[in-house]
């Protein structure tokens, strides 16, 4: 997934310096632009750089400052580590898989909440670009992000009684609104 996201920034990067960014207000804005290349490339090289060398230093010298110390508890082989759990950008999937008791409908609930992601640049069919005159959407989407955040909360936390009622409550919001 790290590779797919790095993959549809550049993609996103390339797009953006092609046809340049939505103007809601319709004002003229040629006057405020300059050429991509080579001011951004080169900026965006040395960022690039920086960002490798700052992270080669800190896998090379201090490889153990990232890690998590439960890695270094001996192994129970009769249960499952609890701090065993997908990486943090999987956990609001885990969360809704974990709300439903059904496995079948939790595994397609998994599936569908990833999907729906997906599928969202295809679904906006809306000429107007930006939210900044749609207050409504605007509130939509910030709602999406909370409820975002409290399945991924939800999904790092133990199997118990107000963790259980909360993740199905932020997995029927989350379904509810991007439907």
């Amino acid at each position: 997934l790290p590779f797919i996201i790095t993959a549809l920034v550049l993609v996103h990067l390339l797009f953006l310096h092609e046809t340049g960014s939505n103007n809601p207000s319709g004002l003229n804005s040629d006057a405020d632009k300059i050429p991509f290349h080579p001011y951004y490339t080169i900026k965006d090289f040395l960022g690039a750089l920086i960002l490798l060398t700052v992270l080669m230093i800190l896998v090379l010298f201090f490889p153990d400052v990232l890690g998590d110390p439960d890695n270094f508890t001996p192994a129970n082989p009769l249960n499952t580590p609890p701090h065993i759990k997908p990486e943090w950008y999987f956990l609001f999937a885990y969360a809704i898989l974990r709300s439903i008791p059904n496995k079948l409908g939790g595994v397609l609930a998994l599936i569908l909440s990833i999907l729906i992601l997906a599928a969202m640049p295809f679904l906006h069919t809306s000429k107007q670009q930006g939210l900044t005159f749609r207050p409504i959407t605007q509130a939509m989407y910030w709602t999406l992000v909370a409820d975002l955040l409290i399945l991924t909360w939800i999904g790092g936390q133990p199997v118990e009684y107000p963790f259980i009622i909360i993740g199905q409550a932020a997995s029927i919001a989350y379904f509810a609104i991007i439907i």
